[in-house]
């Protein structure tokens, strides 16, 4: 397969776990936490998390898809958060942690929508999949201290209590295609 890079941004919660997941694949060249999908220009993390921006908190990716295809990063994706929980994931409540897949082209909007068809009609969740597909919108990244937060932050209580778990969990399910 010939690699080619390309770009998707993904919503599934806090970014801190989405970011340190992906951060650690092969494929991956770079997830980077910020902000989409709302309409305030230059949000502040303070302002995301008051919930009057509607931006979700995002991770943007960077990839070779020749390593790895956005099926499989959908499909990683789907692991890391419940995406039938509607504007929550766990205690984190609000639209800024909306479960969403920001499409930068026509074929990632196709391949979402039949991965999340698929996944519905497969009941491998309980519930329905509530994950929005919307376009690109402007990115902003995160404040500095938001960039790969869990391995500069290893001991924050949230890190300890709800990152490290999931995280645990995603590397035993994915260790090939761990670096």
């Amino acid at each position: 397969m010939a690699s080619t890079i390309e770009k998707t941004t993904l919503a599934g919660g806090c970014f801190w776990c989405i970011e340190a997941a992906f951060n650690s694949l092969q494929g991956i060249i770079s997830a980077e936490s910020g902000y989409m999908g709302g309409h305030t220009d230059a949000p502040t993390y303070k302002m995301v998390c008051e919930g009057n921006s509607g931006h979700a908190e995002v991770v943007q990716l960077t990839y070779d898809s020749g390593m790895i295809s956005f099926r499989e990063i959908l499909e990683i994706f789907f692991t890391l958060h419940d995406p039938t929980q509607l504007n929550r994931q766990g205690n984190d409540i609000g639209t800024q942690y909306r479960s969403a897949i920001f499409y930068h082209n026509d074929e990632q909007q196709q391949i979402a929508s039949n991965i999340i068809k698929e996944l519905n009609e497969s009941t491998a969740f309980s519930a329905p999949i509530v994950t929005e597909i919307n376009p690109l919108s402007p990115f902003f990244s995160g404040e500095d201290y938001h960039q790969d937060y869990f391995n500069n932050n290893p001991e924050n209580q949230y890190c300890q209590a709800v990152v490290s778990p999931k995280l645990a969990k995603f590397r035993k399910t994915f260790v090939e295609k761990l670096k």
